[in-house]
């Protein structure tokens, strides 16, 4: 056993490609995406259009300049900003009619016509939600400076529980490291075993007095670490680099991103041994491994929005009970009923492709 994870070691200090995998890429996926990819709508460009410009209409326009939601930009004709939706140089458009001061204290109220680009229909939801909460928030303010009383019917009280921020960063980063954790388990193991199929030095350890048992144990030891090692890095930086709260145990993380990466190398273990070429093992790990983590973990897209069927596939995806305990574990902080229940698939998977592997893998060339 030492001798084989010796050699695996080797093998593996001696393969930049295999430190880039575990090190860099992590790196380089986290900064993408903890920097350049983001679901919040931030400086939405909104055409506003004033007919009639007064003292009401320009309170209102400073209020949307100042918001953090909106860039405004004024614009002299409905038809010209209605050009500008079109053309999509702006996302939305406001329209403040010349009655507007003088409806404003009215029994009927003064209406503002928002059109929104449905093209993107999560934006233009966002979109909707935050103009409404913009033309609210100035009301009330306006109210109180001009001594009215405004008593809405309803006064809703939000209270945003664990990610207080409303940042999807937050989000995002953690379900990262199931990406991550994939691609070094699966995509890297399923590839550098094919890699000793085409190159002849698998042949030559079946005919060593080793156990099959042991092979597969002189694979797994190393990788694990290597695993261990990205997940480490990636965890360090979710939290020191993009401030993403923390509010598990550090032990607890360890134990359910053992149990994923034990799945991840079972899977890309039974990969090698039906595909014995990297090309094929590649095509193969990508397919049944990255991209359902990717698509269908809850990483991206939420998993009870989709169709039932989907649903019902994503039981089979490791990365779905991993993605879960991460965002839990690091938003909520150690909810066993999650964790334990998470951790309970990871285990019966890890089982599943282990066993399969052990029960396919032969000392044999055929």
């Amino acid at each position: 056993m030492r001798g084989l994870i010796r050699k695996e070691t080797l093998q593996i200090l001696r393969d930049p490609s295999s430190i880039s995998i575990a090190f860099v890429l992590p790196a380089i996926l986290l900064l993408l995406f903890g920097y350049g990819v983001s679901l919040d709508a931030k400086h939405v460009p909104v055409a506003l259009v004033i007919e009639n410009p007064t003292t009401e209409t320009f309170s209102f326009a400073v209020s949307l300049t100042n918001s953090p939601y909106f860039a405004p930009v004024f614009m002299n004709s409905r038809r010209t900003a209605q050009e500008a939706l079109i053309a999509g140089d702006v996302n939305a458009l406001v329209v403040l009619r010349s009655d507007f001061s003088r409806r404003l204290l009215s029994p009927e109220g003064a209406p503002i016509q928002v059109i929104v680009d449905g093209t993107d229909a999560n934006t233009a939801r966002i979109i909707e939600g935050y103009m409404q909460g913009a033309w609210q928030t100035w009301l009330r303010q306006y109210s109180q400076d001009q001594g009215l009383s405004l008593k809405p019917p309803v006064v809703a009280e939000q209270r945003v529980w664990f990610n207080a921020e409303v940042r999807s960063r937050n989000f995002l980063v953690p379900g990262l490291i199931a990406i991550i954790m994939t691609l070094i388990g699966t995509l890297l193991t399923a590839m550098v075993v094919a890699r000793e199929w085409e190159r002849g030095t698998m042949e030559a350890l079946m005919v060593t007095p080793v156990r099959i048992d042991e092979i597969l144990l002189g694979k797994l030891i190393p990788y694990f670490i290597l695993g261990m090692g990205g997940m480490a890095l990636s965890a360090a930086m979710a939290v020191w680099v993009f401030h993403v709260p923390f509010r598990g145990s550090f032990a607890v993380l360890f134990v359910v991103s053992a149990l994923f990466m034990l799945s991840a190398l079972g899977m890309g273990l039974l990969i090698s041994t039906v595909a014995r070429s990297q090309f094929v093992a590649g095509q193969v790990a990508i397919i049944v491994a990255f991209l359902p983590a990717f698509i269908l973990s809850g990483f991206l897209f939420d998993i009870a929005s989709m169709p039932r069927v989907v649903q019902w596939i994503t039981h089979v995806i490791p990365a779905r009970y991993f993605v879960s305990a991460l965002q839990t574990l690091f938003l909520a902080g150690t909810v066993w009923p999650v964790v334990l229940s998470n951790g309970g698939a990871l285990v019966l998977m890890a089982i599943v492709f282990l066993g399969l592997t052990r029960r396919k893998t032969r000392k044999s060339l055929e």
